[in-house]
């Protein structure tokens, strides 16, 4: 009970006030900002911002906001730089760059670098300490902690998305490159393609969740360090990016590396480096999206066209709807911009009024009741599921999610099973109560 005590007071989500705002700037409330940028050749064809940040400033082409994973790109793109320098070989092992990288499992010696940026190494959130590792203050305190971890299957044999993959193709850019992953990322990556407003853990501006279709500011939880989601950019930024990753403008990485980035690798099913392989609208896309706390992006090439695409938004919601935006901006047309809560957002709501008016009903009704005892195990059903939340959603992706995670953009969800299990307890307590006052009573 303590335990759902202490969630509700979380998911009462005190919408934090938007700080040094102008006195005369328009609420951002119930509307994010979104921009986009398309590009073709070595051009951008447009760049554009609309909405506005936590401050109540216009977020237009260098507004920061974080892309999450689209960082993993970024990160391989620093890798293969390395490479073209003959400083790294993909299929080396990583410890022989990194030989602080130790295991419990003997078999992470084997290791490649490509293995690494493939996503086949056989890392996986189920297997190490991903909680010690997010509590590690820089990249070497992050390899540090995967000491206790063990491999889900012997590298190469199966690709697995995991971030701690890229967290420690960072730490191996920190050491080879003799720079902070920060340093080096502005040194290979964003000085040369003139991205001068891309940095790697900074934090940007509060961003929003939706709670049922209200868009409420959140505070942006500390800067990610590391190369799965550490990127900081902006609309204009990605156009240079992505004119560089169709091969035009400066180049920072040879024509074999950007092969080498865009190709799935043996095992990796769809996934590249940093990149995955889609197919949509009769074109096969070169596509990478990334969803943190608040901010939510993502990025496609056609490297047949030169034509690039990215979307980013300082919200998140259960729902994602910013690949559809990109298609849209893939097919010659304007983005949607459909800030109204979505079909399963919509249900949850229902389904959480509905335990909410049960709930009541229970409660009211709980004199009538004369069942015996053990039939109340029912209603603590919705209670297992809460307190088990993290886990099975944990099972379903594939991927550790936390508590944290689950009151930012699942909140919706979470406030739904928070609201059954109440109902549930609450319905439980009284029919004990009322049974205990009856046979005093006798």
């Amino acid at each position: 009970m303590r335990i759902l005590l202490s969630l509700v007071g979380v998911l009462a989500l005190l919408p934090v006030p938007a700080n040094n705002a102008p006195a005369n700037s328009a609420p951002a409330n119930n509307e994010p900002g979104l921009a986009y940028v398309v590009t073709k050749g070595d051009g951008v064809v447009r760049v554009v911002g609309e909405g506005r940040d936590s401050n109540g400033d216009p977020v237009g082409p260098d507004t920061p906001m974080r892309v999450a994973s689209v960082s993993k790109s970024f990160t391989a793109a620093a890798v293969l730089t390395l490479v073209d320098e003959g400083r790294v070989a993909l299929d080396r092992p990583v410890v022989s760059y990194l030989p602080e990288f130790r295991m419990a499992d003997p078999r992470a010696a084997a290791i490649t670098v490509r293995q690494l940026l493939n996503q086949t190494s056989g890392l996986s959130d189920r297997t190490v300490d991903i909680d010690a590792t997010q509590e590690a203050p820089d990249l070497a305190g992050y390899v540090a902690a995967l000491r206790t971890g063990r491999l889900a299957r012997t590298p190469g044999t199966d690709g697995e998305y995991c971030n701690v993959n890229y967290d420690v193709a960072a730490r191996l850019v920190e050491v080879v490159d003799g720079r902070p992953f920060a340093e080096a990322m502005r040194g290979r990556i964003f000085g040369p393609l003139g991205m001068t407003h891309s940095t790697v853990g900074d934090t940007p501006a509060n961003g929003y969740n939706s709670v049922f279709g209200v868009w409420v500011e959140r505070r942006e939880l500390p800067a990610f360090r590391g190369g799965a989601g550490g990127v900081v950019t902006t609309a204009a930024d990605m156009g240079r990016w992505l004119i560089s990753q169709t091969g035009h403008g400066p180049r920072i990485v040879s024509a074999a590396g950007l092969r080498e980035m865009h190709t799935p690798g043996p095992a990796a099913g769809t996934y590249a480096m940093g990149w995955g392989v889609e197919h949509a609208d009769g074109r096969t896309l070169l596509v990478h999206s990334g969803n943190l706390f608040t901010y939510t992006a993502v990025e496609a090439i056609d490297p047949a066209t030169g034509e690039g695409w990215a979307v980013m938004t300082n919200s998140a919601s259960p729902v994602d709807r910013t690949y559809d935006q990109l298609l849209a901006l893939a097919g010659g047309r304007e983005p949607e911009l459909n800030w109204r809560p979505g079909t399963l957002e919509t249900a949850l709501g229902v389904i959480a009024l509905l335990a909410l008016g049960l709930g009541v009903l229970g409660v009211l009704r709980a004199r009538r009741w004369q069942g015996r005892t053990w039939r109340l195990l029912p209603l603590l059903v919705p209670t297992v599921v809460l307190a088990t939340c993290p886990l099975w959603m944990s099972v379903l992706i594939g991927r550790t999610v936390t508590w944290a995670q689950m009151t930012y953009f699942p909140v919706p969800l979470t406030i739904t099973l928070a609201v059954a299990a109440l109902a549930g307890l609450a319905t439980a307590a009284a029919r004990v109560l009322v049974r205990r006052s009856v046979g005093s009573a006798r």
